[in-house]
């Protein structure tokens, strides 16, 4: 009794007040304070969102040290991740102008908490995107981006009935946190988020173990792709990319890749020589899987996500707020897949969607698993699979850019321009230059209207 009285009393009363209504500055978990300290003195670069297709490099102060377990990282390499671009073009709820993006990130311990033990400035390290705290009962199953303690929005429990893990960089919806695409960013809990470098892995080779790699190696794990399966990936992007050598490496059969983009097929076909794949703008995907499977694949991978509409339906709905995701490119595994087959879900969902085939689920057999990846927990199988050569972790580069370049590089990842698949961003190559072209006033207006309001109202009218 005197223990859990001890818990609630450890709550901070803005843990249960909507985001919305609070001070960000002020912004507390009953483990950790979400907005890091700044030293005014100190300038830094970082890539801000200042609404729909409108990133800016500006200057701002840098974070300090605010936990105990905190350390704070210069950066050494990040990256604008997939799922970025649900919030670059505005789908993603819960934005706010001036927020700090990115969730893909590596660097060099610059400062230390005092309670930090495995870490010291100077270490290179890979930050995982899922905040956890390794306190709580999802930390202790190894449920890391289901951690109970990292994310102080009131919101998300309207929305879901929980509350998942904080995220760097990524919407109010998911706690606030400033983001990785920075010259200095503040990792929390920071024995437990961050991965050592060994010294022959460069940045190339080590970056994404804080969120591609580990999430399509979670697509497989929720398809349970093993021995002798076949299995069709949705996405041809950084992610499927990944999920698809992973499977070739699980021991998968057969790999067919889906999407839309003849140049990301193609980029497939010469990284990855033995997955098949198939423009779905140009062939019905369904005739085309069972082809190749005249049962269906045994496995179907999601790695896509909500904002890809493409039918008049859908895009009426989406506009009027009558749906948030789209089930298109759901409802076209449930359709393909085998009967009694799996499906893993990876690409991000956010809200509502209509037209869900839920009755094909059903009288099918089908498992379907889906959720964020738990980044922590594949580090002990990936390191060594990288380290070895045997998973190639440079497999979706095609630009690496200055930090500066940060608002061209989102718009030719997101309009597949200049044969873009993923990008990486170096402060170090362009210190100092900024891209700002300052604030509109429809920006001004915007900044009065929360967009933790507008993400919770739009998804749950």
């Amino acid at each position: 009794m005197e223990d859990a009285q001890r818990a609630a009393d450890a709550v901070p009363a803005s843990y249960s007040t909507y985001t919305v209504l609070q001070d960000p500055t002020t912004l507390k978990t009953p483990t950790c304070t979400i907005t890091s300290k700044k030293d005014e003195k100190l300038k830094m670069r970082a890539v801000e969102y200042h609404g729909k297709k409108t990133m800016k490099v500006r200057e701002r102060p840098r974070p300090l040290v605010t936990d105990p377990t905190d350390v704070i990282l210069k950066v050494t390499t990040t990256c604008i991740c997939g799922s970025d671009l649900h919030m670059y073009v505005g789908f993603m709820p819960g934005m706010k102008n001036g927020d700090v993006c990115g969730h893909e990130f590596m660097g060099v311990v610059e400062l230390v908490g005092p309670e930090v033990q495995n870490l010291k400035p100077g270490d290179r390290v890979v930050t995982a995107f899922d905040i956890a705290c390794n306190q709580c009962p999802p930390c202790h199953r190894q449920e890391y981006s289901c951690c109970d303690t990292t994310n102080p929005s009131k919101e998300q429990e309207l929305l879901y009935g929980d509350r998942l893990a904080g995220f760097f960089g990524y919407s109010h919806l998911t706690g606030g946190w400033e983001g990785g695409q920075a010259e200095f960013v503040r990792v929390p809990f920071a024995d437990m988020n961050c991965l050592k470098v060994p010294d022959e892995l460069d940045d190339e080779h080590a970056i994404f173990l804080s969120d591609i790699l580990p999430t399509a190696w979670h697509a497989n794990e929720l398809g349970r792709v093993g021995e002798g399966d076949n299995v069709a990936i949705w996405g041809a992007g950084p992610v499927g990319l990944f999920a698809a050598h992973c499977a070739l490496i699980r021991g998968a059969a057969r790999v067919v890749l889906i999407d839309s983009v003849q140049y990301r097929l193609d980029f497939a076909k010469k990284k990855l020589h033995a997955v098949v794949t198939i423009n779905r703008k140009d062939k019905n995907v369904y005739k085309e899987l069972r082809s190749i499977f005249p049962e269906g694949p045994d496995v179907a991978i999601e790695a896509v996500g909500f904002h890809y509409v493409e039918s008049l339906v859908h895009k009426l709905e989406t506009t009027l707020n009558l749906e948030t995701d789209t089930s298109e490119i759901l409802n076209e595994l449930i359709y393909t897949v085998r009967k009694a087959g799996r499906i893993g879900i990876v690409g991000v969902y956010a809200g509502y969607a209509n037209h869900f085939n839920v009755g094909a689920m059903m009288e099918k057999g089908l498992t379907i698993a889906a959720g964020q990846t738990p980044v922590q927990k594949y580090w002990p199988t990936l390191l060594p699979l990288v380290q070895s050569g045997r998973i190639n972790s440079t497999l979706p580069i095609t630009h690496v850019l200055p930090l500066s370049e940060a608002p061209r590089a989102f718009r030719i990842f997101n309009d597949k321009e200049d044969g873009c698949v993923k990008v990486l961003l170096k402060p170090q190559m362009d210190h100092g230059k900024l891209a700002d072209s300052g604030e509109s006033i429809i920006e001004n207006v915007q900044n009065t209207i929360s967009g933790v309001v507008k993400g919770a109202l739009g998804s749950t009218l």
